[in-house]
């Protein structure tokens, strides 16, 4: 399958995918789970490359491999915490927006606003995955891909350290209203995010040894905006800072993304 072809298909599958949430999220009357399904979504996208391509192997199977194991991990801990902790008051705010300025409806405003664009945005940041099993040469992994697996692996155990500490920060009643600043939170304020980054980076030097691979960088290029300029930190942050009491000084000593030590606060 050439590439062009290749590229038609995955996005049909993130389509179809996005639409039939879409039609679930009817019956809910709320599109947050889709966060959810940007992971599972760059699994099913990976897993169809794989099929269809016609790449060296061991190439595709260390792709499909990295994007399911992080896919995978991060799919179930945010369907699980969806479930938990209920919709995301960042999508309730934005279907309300939406709604007062346009007057749409949520079965529009979640179509054209949610669903549609985020299957389009998951494609792309899912380029390094599909056009990373479409070169037959190099047929075996050289040093740089190398390093791209072992970035990937650290970026995913990276995040899931990050989610499990918070997780049982937030299990502790008396840490209600308190800021997560303790392990890996003491050294970025998102240290799920610069996993993700890493995780998708990673991914990216796998491919990037195939030429067709090497223009995929649009891809963690574009997850590293989102993540640090556009609808990561940017919109989470605007929330707790008016939800957190102390977040401001924790802004002041902490990294927002890097990992580095905090900066210690004069008396």
């Amino acid at each position: 399958m050439d590439i062009i072809a290749l590229l038609a298909l995955t996005f049909a599958v993130a389509l179809v995918l996005f639409i039939a949430l879409w039609l679930v999220s009817l019956t809910l009357g709320e599109p947050s789970f889709v966060d959810a399904f940007w992971a599972f979504g760059m699994v099913a996208i990976a897993l169809t490359a794989y099929f269809a391509a016609d790449g060296a192997e061991a190439r595709k199977l260390v792709l499909t491999g990295l994007t399911s194991l992080w896919g995978l991990r991060l799919g179930v801990h945010l369907i699980t915490r969806w479930r938990r902790e209920g919709p995301d008051k960042r999508y309730q705010r934005m279907m309300q927006s939406i709604e007062d300025k346009r007057g749409w409806r949520y079965p529009k405003a979640s179509l054209v606003m949610v669903f549609l664009p985020q299957a389009g945005l998951m494609w792309l940041v899912c380029l390094p995955a599909q056009l990373g099993q479409v070169a037959a040469t190099p047929v075996e992994l050289g040093p740089l891909a190398m390093f791209g697996a072992a970035l990937a692996v650290f970026g995913i155990a990276f995040e899931t350290i990050g989610d499990a500490q918070l997780a049982r920060f937030k299990a502790d009643p008396d840490n209600a209203g308190k800021v997560m600043d303790k392990g890996l939170w003491a050294w970025t304020r998102h240290p799920n995010y610069f996993g993700d980054a890493c995780a998708w980076w990673g991914i990216w030097l796998v491919a990037a040894e195939t030429t067709p691979g090497l223009f995929a960088v649009i891809g963690p290029i574009f997850l590293t905006f989102t993540l640090t300029r556009w609808s990561g930190a940017p919109l989470l942050e605007a929330g707790l800072q008016r939800s957190k009491p102390g977040y401001a000084d924790y802004v002041k000593r902490t990294s927002g993304f890097i990992p580095w030590p905090p900066t210690r606060q004069s008396s």
